[in-house]
């Protein structure tokens, strides 16, 4: 995205003098818009057209210590709030992240790392309602992204002290309204060809716990890999959510795989399916599953995105209605 306005940005390190003295650093704005429409076969559509935009704002500077410190806000559509972070970077240690709270924190980073040429098998808005791992995105977490690992490995440990999100400065989230409230973290490796010697292999896995005062722990578990020869990308990936639960729904088990080719430096066409078993504790299941076939063509700062999918047994519903196809055709443009 090009760079919309740029201005001197000093005040985002002063309140951090008490550790050493900031150097001016930058704040940049950068936005985009995504136009879309859908044609859903076998539901009322209404009006096709959707529009969504979003802004980010980023700050970056450097202490004199050499310490370095990145923010990030980001709004939505609408220019909705989203979630603040703040990455502080330690040469000796590495980077620390204060999230409010984001999906792309923790394990929900890798809820579907299958390859894919716009969006995942469920994300092209047949509102599918598959659950994926979230672990402690959802609330308030400290990453922490470790620089002393091995050449080809990016280990992440996050850290939730309990349940809640969104606070403002000197504000706590009060007490949380659901069963999990306490606290929970999460741990994710992904090991790179640089590590496992073999040239296009990526390897990823985590795990994730989360405490919860009216039920056992939630915990989450993924692992996959892609593999990329040529023009061609592979993966797989497996995940379970275990609730906690001594009633109605406790579990999800997930299955998903991914195929795209890149016919050029502009046009990519993919694959992806996707299914979700819901357990029940009286013993009874339901599996939700997403196929979609996508083929995304560049040009500059814009992007065509043209997505044919179809989702049985959506939101784990069994009956007629929850079969459902969709063709979605999305502009992006990037300023």
């Amino acid at each position: 995205m090009n760079k919309l306005t740029k201005i001197g940005a000093s005040a985002l390190c002063g309140s951090l003098a008490a550790i050493s003295a900031a150097n001016a650093g930058d704040l940049t704005v950068t936005g985009g818009v995504d136009m879309s429409w859908i044609s859903l076969d076998d539901e009322a559509v209404g009006n096709p057209i959707g529009v969504g935009s979003n802004l980010t704002f980023a700050g970056s500077g450097e202490l004199d210590n050499g310490w370095s410190v990145a923010l990030s806000v980001a709004h939505l559509n609408s220019n909705g709030y989203s979630n603040t972070n703040v990455t502080v970077g330690v040469p000796s240690l590495g980077d620390l992240r204060i999230s409010q709270g984001v999906s792309g924190s923790g394990i929900d980073r890798m809820d579907d790392m299958t390859p894919n040429v716009w969006e995942e098998a469920y994300g092209t808005g047949l509102g599918t309602g598959i659950d994926t791992v979230a672990g402690v995105s959802g609330n308030a977490n400290i990453e922490w992204t470790p620089n002393m690992l091995p050449d080809g490995i990016t280990g992440r440990i996050s850290f939730a002290p309990a349940a809640g999100s969104k606070s403002a400065d000197k504000v706590s989230s009060g007490a949380s309204a659901g069963a999990m409230d306490g606290a929970g973290y999460d741990i994710t490796v992904e090991v790179g060809d640089a590590m496992s010697g073999i040239a296009g292999l990526n390897v990823y896995g985590g795990i994730s716990t989360s405490e919860q005062s009216t039920a056992g722990d939630r915990d989450e578990e993924t692992f996959g890999a892609t593999y990329a020869f040529g023009s061609f990308t592979l993966g797989y990936q497996w995940s379970e959510e275990d609730l906690g639960l001594d009633s109605g729904v406790d579990k999800y088990e997930n299955e998903g795989y991914g195929i795209t080719f890149q016919v050029n430096d502009d046009l990519s066409i993919g694959y992806n399916n996707y299914e979700s078993q819901q357990s029940n504790i009286g013993g009874t299941a339901t599996t939700a599953e997403a196929t979609s076939i996508q083929i995304a063509y560049s040009m500059g700062g814009a992007s065509i995105r043209l997505a044919e999918a179809d989702v049985n047994n959506a939101k784990y519903q069994t009956g007629a209605a929850y079969d459902r196809d969709a063709t979605t055709l999305s502009v992006s443009l990037a300023f």
